[in-house]
């Protein structure tokens, strides 16, 4: 596993013991980009189920300006810090452990908006639709927001939920990328 593209290109990145955490493949990795960016001028992005952090540092590397990773495993939250450092992208990074539910409440005491968030759950715990609400709801999407869901390809996703569109989707195997763009009230976003 390694930093596809940007700053960082080419550094290696360290996966999560175990079998409890499933790293996005390369592959799948440099299409989400492709399909989102591939490059950002700025912004914050939200890493909700980091894992190895590795979308987020991607993220990072490039060009998106800060990185909020959350995960609830202390293994995860270990390899995340421990990449970071590897990137010296330390200082444009905050690292939690905490569950999805819990973050996304503590995020809405913040004056943030976030411009990119990745939700790569576990397959076993699908509530991303349930999640994009919350982040609509309380106000965490910058207009023009892009949402990257990686699901399990057995999961259907709507067209659209609330005020997010579906934009593109891809199928690896088993692993579906949905990408959707938050578009408020109905507005269509350049």
């Amino acid at each position: 596993m390694r930093v596809i593209a940007g700053e960082f290109k080419g550094r290696a990145l360290a996966a999560v013991p175990g079998k409890g955490t499933r790293p996005t493949t390369d592959k799948v990795k440099e299409s989400i980009f492709s399909m989102i960016g591939p490059y950002f001028s700025g912004g914050v992005a939200l890493d909700l189920y980091a894992g190895t952090g590795g979308l987020g540092i991607e993220a990072l590397s490039r060009g998106v300006e800060r990185v909020i990773f959350v995960d609830a495993d202390a293994k995860a939250v270990s390899v995340v810090k421990g990449n970071l450092e590897k990137v010296q992208a330390t200082e444009k990074a905050e690292v939690y452990r905490n569950d999805a539910a819990r973050a996304l409440k503590a995020l809405t005491k913040r004056d943030v908006k976030f411009s990119v968030v990745f939700l790569d759950p576990p397959y076993a715990y699908q509530k991303i639709a349930a999640e994009m609400a919350i982040l609509q709801d309380t106000g965490l999407l910058a207009d023009g927001c892009w949402i990257v869901a990686e699901h399990d390809t057995e999961f259907k996703l709507g067209e659209q939920i609330a005020d997010c569109v579906l934009q593109k989707q891809a199928t690896y195997g088993d692993t579906t990328i949905s990408i959707y763009r938050y578009e408020p009230k109905g507005e269509a976003q350049e």
